[in-house]
């Protein structure tokens, strides 16, 4: 506002327009970027960002861009699709935890990352790294690995040239990583052996939702994956995967069957 304190609605027009620069195709921007794609001024969007840095809403990477953060992800879990999402695969998730007595997660993509929308912790001592709202690598676990098979091109791209060593068992070829991906996308599920956190496997398959629900503009559209994490995967390994594409399954039904879509509660 001209010679005078901006009022609270501009501030906050102002505030949403810098979190509004961010979007599926945008999820890195450096501060140029941001005020360009926000409309606002250098020097105005550098004291927004900061505020928003200060709060969690947005975090500053080491390279100087910059990613939606941890606060707005505590947020997000509010929002009704992955409340949704949560509720209905929960009975789903418990069963397998019976059935297993393992470690399952449910996991959704964002950016280069599986975010952690649900854990239940097995009963055997297996060394487990993840935590209900944390984020992970997708190249060196079984749900990050299924999500990464069906990313955007772009995104598989940017994953496949900063790939992170984790254990020495973490897949650090991109030529490898390829294979793997089209091999899950064919067989319709993903392992890893000690990738992540050594004394650790797991496998992971995808929840597709077809139609014009969760996943809108795809006929069946990736949207989240389930998975199991076990000390080894050389007995069990049909048997979990078998016992997960059950369970994945009956999600995926009954969020079209509660037309379930973004937006509703």
């Amino acid at each position: 506002m001209a010679g005078g304190s901006p009022s609270g609605a501009s501030l906050v027009a102002r505030t949403v327009a810098v979190l509004r620069a961010f979007d599926p195709g945008h999820r890195r921007l450096s501060l140029t970027d941001i005020a360009a794609r926000a409309g606002l001024p250098a020097p105005t969007t550098l004291r927004i960002v900061r505020q928003l840095v200060d709060a969690q809403a947005l975090t500053r990477r080491d390279d100087g861009t910059y990613v939606i953060g941890r606060f707005l992800w505590d947020v997000g879990l509010l929002a009704p699709v992955n409340t949704g999402l949560r509720e209905v695969a929960a009975p789903y998730l418990q069963d397998l935890h019976a059935a297993t007595r393992a470690t399952v997660h449910l996991a959704t993509r964002d950016g280069d990352a599986a975010l952690y929308l649900d854990r239940l912790v097995g009963h055997a001592s297996v060394p487990v790294v993840s935590r209900v709202g944390g984020r992970l690598p997708l190249h060196a676990t079984g749900v990050g690995k299924v999500l990464l098979a069906h990313a955007p091109d772009d995104v598989r791209t940017h994953v496949l040239t900063h790939l992170s060593r984790h254990t020495a068992y973490t897949v650090m070829s991109p030529g490898t990583l390829e294979r793997q991906l089209a091999d899950i996308r064919r067989v319709g599920f993903a392992t890893t052996t000690e990738e992540m956190t050594l004394g650790a496997c797991s496998v992971g398959v995808p929840i597709r939702v077809r139609g014009r629900r969760l996943g809108e503009g795809s006929d069946a559209e990736v949207i989240a994956a389930i998975g199991i994490v076990v000390g080894s995967l050389r007995r069990d390994k049909s048997r979990l995967v078998s016992a997960l594409h059950v369970a994945a399954q009956g999600i995926s039904r009954e969020l079209v069957t509660r037309g379930l879509t973004a937006g509703d509660g």
